[in-house]
């Protein structure tokens, strides 16, 4: 009797399964476990960025992920961070680069999650460059995707720019990204523009996913909503089996990190069933890379946690707790820490405490390597 009802209870049991994967009905990263990574992981980056500096790596992103993330920081860190822009932002005269204007948007972004005004740092305008559409664009696509998210952030008007050859506004911005998208749907860095090279007719996961997060605010246009369809569609098709992505031929964390924050923007569950591959999602695939109490790695096969990977994968984590949690999204910032007071004791270019006048605590103002494979901000 026993031998009767083994095998359909066991099929039973696998169309149930089989049913489960093929919808994305469940996750296999529970909240319990999503809080405990994004505790663990926060508690790593406080211990590691102690003094963050304005920098792609140990600086901006290290700061979003902090302030986004509900861990307790004492209010000190960000005004300490703080007191370090203002130095920066001065010894650079307000110029953060001439040509490479995401630095700007960055800054821009982190000052937003501590509730700073970022059209008033130490007296500049740190918007005003975000009005010049031909140097905002420069860089390629990050430019234009930058400025959306970054202005957007805590909904700063349009700034004006009388300096701008050609006057910026947040419709050329969107239209510029529009423009840029390939045939296969997605985005590349300099895919679409004169300065694209034979590789960039490709989509990449990471500027596709970047580009979603700036048009997410722009769905009631309907040229940006069809726009947005065809990209999903094309990063559905891009991941791999494991519900990953490869960005210049390597599978990374990075990759998905970025396509984990668009769906998260754009008020996409994770387990939609495009994004579910062998009833696997990207958060399933962030996971992977996790070393509890170190950060994350860039590449399954590396050795030891990666700075840069940590604290994206910092950020998506968060992206995707804050969407399960029905919060506002990461770049949704009404709901911003609001850091007030300003540092005790020396600040940044002041003198120290039974130190010669002459010796100053000082920022790190040195201009950062760029490598051309690498196109975060």
């Amino acid at each position: 009797m026993k031998q009767r009802w083994r095998r359909p209870v066991s099929l039973a049991l696998a169309w149930v399964l089989a049913l489960s994967l093929s919808t994305g009905a469940w996750a296999a990263v529970s909240d319990e476990r999503l809080a405990d990574a994004v505790t663990d992981t926060a508690a790593y980056m406080y211990r590691t960025v102690k003094d963050p500096q304005v920098g792609s790596i140990g600086g901006e992103w290290a700061v979003l992920g902090l302030a986004r993330s509900g861990y307790e920081v004492p209010e000190e860190y960000y005004q300490k961070y703080y007191a370090t822009v203002e130095s920066y932002v001065k010894a650079c005269d307000g110029v953060l680069h001439d040509k490479k204007y995401t630095e700007y948007s960055r800054l821009i972004v982190a000052l937003s999650s501590i509730g700073k005004d970022a059209r008033d740092v130490a007296g500049y305008d740190l918007t005003k460059p975000l009005g010049d559409y031909g140097k905002t664009i420069w860089q390629g696509l990050n430019g234009p995707i930058w400025a959306l998210i970054a202005l957007d952030s805590k909904d700063y008007p349009m700034p004006e720019n009388p300096e701008a050859a050609t006057q910026a506004t947040r419709q050329m911005y969107i239209d510029r990204i529009l423009d840029c998208q390939l045939p296969d749907g997605g985005w590349s860095l300099f895919g679409g523009t004169a300065a694209a090279s034979s590789g960039d007719g490709v989509s990449d996961p990471d500027i596709t996913g970047m580009a979603l997060q700036a048009l997410a605010k722009y769905q009631d246009q309907a040229a940006v909503a069809k726009a947005t369809e065809e990209a999903l569609a094309c990063m559905s098709k891009q991941q791999d089996a494991s519900a990953g992505y490869a960005s210049w031929g390597t599978t990374n964390s990075e990759s998905c990190v970025q396509m984990i924050v668009a769906l998260c923007e754009l008020g996409i569950p994770l387990d939609d069933s495009r994004f579910v591959k062998n009833g696997k999602s990207m958060l399933d695939n962030l996971i992977t890379f996790y070393l509890p109490g170190n950060g994350f790695l860039h590449t399954a096969d590396g050795s030891g946690s990666n700075q840069m990977a940590s604290e994206q994968a910092f950020y998506g984590l968060i992206a995707a707790q804050r969407a399960r949690d029905g919060r506002n999204s990461l770049y949704r910032m009404g709901d911003s820490l609001t850091v007030t007071g300003e540092l005790a004791g020396a600040k940044p270019g002041e003198g120290l405490e039974g130190k010669d006048p002459a010796v100053t605590y000082m920022p790190i103002v040195d201009r950062e390597a760029t490598f051309p494979d690498i196109t975060g901000v």
